[in-house]
């Protein structure tokens, strides 16, 4: 399996490649928000009956860590909050990973080749 970072024997990647890494990154953390977004959306919406507003308020919020706005109803609503809840939870770390990545490799890499010329 090929890694998307270079090998560490390898040297450093231009500032603009890194750059791209980046914003591929940032783009990598947001897609899988938004699509966090949409799911808890038409969860609430069909197993809560929210209307979309209130159901994007919900899955917003879930998502962001800040809580839930109101209680769920029913049984179904209440399992899908706490099921929800948990993998937003994930879906942070996830995003903490992919958006931080590039810049641990980046500092690696760079002590690496250093601490090659020290020697």
């Amino acid at each position: 399996m090929k890694s998307v970072f270079e090998h560490y024997s390898k040297p450093l990647i231009p500032q603009a490649d890194y750059h791209r890494r980046l914003v591929g990154a940032a783009g990598t953390a947001l897609l899988l928000i938004v699509v966090s977004l949409a799911v808890g959306m038409v969860g609430y919406h069909a197993i809560e009956g929210q209307p979309w507003v209130d159901a994007y308020l919900s899955a917003a919020m879930i998502l962001s860590g800040m809580g839930p706005v109101g209680e769920p109803l029913t049984t179904a609503g209440k399992l899908f909050a706490g099921s929800y809840a948990l993998y937003s939870g994930f879906v942070a770390l996830i995003c903490v990973g992919v958006l931080g990545a590039p810049v641990l490799h980046r500092f690696l890499h760079r002590f690496h080749i250093e601490e090659d010329a020290d020697a």
